[in-house]
């Protein structure tokens, strides 16, 4: 979990970056047309995954007619690209397993393109059911490392799985189905939060605490982030905080 954070880290902070060069915005828009498509609705009261697409729209600041148009174009009121879903699995440096999540409208180029970024980056494309199984789908809530008590009391009373502090941030891990009743009571409560999603986490994580591969391996990570087809990379690499410092210096 304390990679999985690391990196969790790292991308919020580029995240204004990616709003910037408007990358960002390709990717939402193809996640709120594959959530319409796949839960057959364009009403988000009624279909979970494009309700939580609209909310990271509106956290980037993305333009309500922008999600709208997305919208339409997936119930077929506009013509629009026909994107499909798929997963891809790699190994990083140091062994570090990788699971891709992307979108693309094209399953062929994106394998070919995916595959010279792992083998720029030192690590390489796996076979599907390679790495997937190292990984399980789990609510993940951060907050502030503020109120812990409070965070921590909310936590247990609504059956949460599981939590870790860092230096400024709470983790709250939840099973999937409990993941809206723990956001829900913490918002209630007035508890801000960072960011909230049900995602992949690892079942065990890999010590890297080589400088030059974890440099190597967020490098990969970065590139694989930046690919205009993948929406969501996860690994189980665990890189101590003295590395992650000495490489940001």
């Amino acid at each position: 979990m304390a990679g999985h954070s690391h990196w969790a880290q790292i991308k919020r902070k580029k995240a204004a970056q990616d709003a910037k060069r408007g990358q960002l915005f390709t990717k939402l828009i193809r996640e709120i047309i594959v959530a319409v498509r796949t839960g057959g609705s364009g009403d988000p009261e009624n279909n979970p995954r494009l309700r939580a697409a609209i909310q990271a729209a509106r956290a980037a600041n993305m333009p309500k007619e922008n999600i709208e148009r997305a919208i339409k174009k997936a119930l077929g009121l506009e013509e629009g690209t026909q994107y499909e879903e798929a997963t891809f699995e790699g190994y990083g440096p140091g062994g570090v397993a990788i699971l891709i999540k992307a979108i693309t409208d094209n399953r062929r180029r994106t394998v070919s393109e995916l595959r010279h970024l792992f083998s720029k980056h030192g690590g390489s494309l796996a076979e599907p059911g390679a790495v997937a199984w190292v990984f399980e789908q789990k609510g993940l809530i951060v907050v502030p490392k503020e109120n812990e008590e409070k965070v921590l009391e909310i936590a247990i009373e609504t059956g949460a799985e599981d939590t870790r502090e860092y230096e400024s941030e709470i983790e709250i891990i939840t099973e999937p189905s409990q993941f809206e009743e723990v956001k829900k009571a913490l918002e209630n409560e007035g508890i801000k939060i960072v960011s909230a999603r049900v995602t992949m986490v690892p079942k065990s994580t890999v010590s890297v605490t080589d400088q030059s591969t974890a440099q190597s391996l967020l490098k990969l990570m970065e590139a694989l982030e930046d690919h205009d087809d993948v929406q969501q990379v996860y690994a189980n690499f665990d890189i101590p905080e003295s590395v992650m410092e000495s490489l940001s210096k």
